[in-house]
């Protein structure tokens, strides 16, 4: 098995590298392109529509490689890979239609909506089992499981979206994601999530040839939110045969998109704007701002995103063997360094820093009393 997933990664990625210049020339030839503008850092027309490549990449290698796979699958494991294959070509199709027309909204969000109620209601996907700290798995019931895993689909699909602010950020960011599910799912013997990541991640690599500062092409809405769809299903069910290892880990698993919306609507909310109106205070901005080039700041942003694919390995194997004090350790530390690197970057606000400020006085303090000794 280790040396097909092996082939399939690197055929994936091969097909990256080979199909994207011509997605390239097919995004100028039907005007899917990217202006620049205010909020943008690019100066140029970019052609977009670069999540085309990564899907037919994923797609092509896995039809491929699908006769060469030893293993029988579970019709539980049928419906998920069926599942992953329509919800994921509906995700793309509304994207690329997206970096050519630039759709509403309103209308992006209820064709969301129906594609993630086509994956729960059409295959019978849901979450089926939550491990809460202090407790043992439990079953979920359907009227809080069907809602709840609409809501997760839908959020995890648009907060890849909003990352996507600079070269190779956005696919750097997916691919660590998806590598770290690859691990947990090698950990859990889960080979059909294991095989689909190893496929996601040679196919995104291939890609980032062609993505990273100085970008020749950007992945585009039809990217972004294809690979958000594709972390919602793999870290929402990809775990125990559809589900949950623990509540926490796929939260931590996109530390990187949720904590960065989380602190925007927190800031636009105190500076009394629209939670939904853009602005230039994201992640990677701030770190502009500081001085970091577009390189370091995508590089810096990897490694934080590392930091939180190690944190939910951890805690995923914390909670196989319920050890729930490890638990408890993973959110304060997650917690401590979100607010001290929030502080410290100026996500939510350049002037107020309580964290910092409380640390600063306790060490004026402590100054202060051996001075007096």
């Amino acid at each position: 098995m280790w040396i097909i997933y092996t082939i399939g990664f690197i055929v994936a990625m091969g097909l990256a590298v080979g199909l994207t210049p011509l997605v390239k020339k097919f995004a100028i030839k039907v005007g899917a392109v990217d202006v620049p503008n205010a909020r943008k850092v690019h100066t140029r027309i970019m052609p977009r529509l670069g999540g085309l490549g990564i899907y037919l990449s994923f797609v092509i290698a896995f039809f491929v490689l699908l006769p060469f796979i030893p293993e029988t699958f579970s019709v539980r494991e049928v419906n998920f890979v069926k599942a992953f294959l329509v919800g994921g070509t509906m995700t793309l199709l509304l994207g690329a239609l997206d970096d050519r027309f630039d759709l509403p909204a309103k209308l992006k969000f209820v064709y969301q909506i129906v594609t993630a109620c086509v994956v729960v209601f059409g295959f019978n996907i849901q979450l089926e089992f939550a491990n809460i700290p202090f407790s043992s798995y439990s079953s979920v019931e359907s009227w809080i499981a069907i809602p709840f895993t609409i809501i997760w689909i839908v959020g995890v699909t648009n907060a890849i979206n909003l990352i996507d602010g600079l070269d190779g950020l956005a696919a750097g960011v997916s691919a660590i994601a998806i590598a770290t599910i690859a691990v947990m799912a090698f950990l859990m013997g889960n080979v059909v999530v294991a095989l689909l990541c190893l496929l996601l991640l040679g196919s995104i690599i291939g890609f980032l040839f062609f993505n990273f500062h100085p970008a020749k092409i950007f992945m585009g809405d039809s990217g972004a939110l294809f690979l958000g769809f594709s972390l919602a299903l793999l870290s929402l069910l990809g775990f125990k045969q559809v589900a949950i290892v623990s509540f926490l880990t796929p939260l931590i698993l996109i530390g990187v998109p949720l904590s960065d919306t989380l602190f925007a609507i927190v800031r636009r909310w105190r500076q009394k704007k629209p939670i939904f109106s853009p602005d230039k205070g994201h992640l990677h901005h701030c770190l502009r701002e500081l001085g970091f080039s577009h390189r370091q700041t995508v590089l810096i942003i990897y490694a934080i995103a590392a930091f939180f694919g190690v944190l939910a390995i951890i805690q995923s194997s914390a909670a196989m063997y319920n050890a729930n004090w490890v638990t408890f350790v993973v959110i304060f530390v997650m917690v401590f360094f979100l607010q001290i690197g929030a502080e410290v970057i100026g996500l939510i606000s350049k002037t107020k820093r309580p964290v910092l400020d409380f640390i600063a006085r306790l060490r004026m303090k402590a100054g202060t009393e051996r001075g007096s000794k």
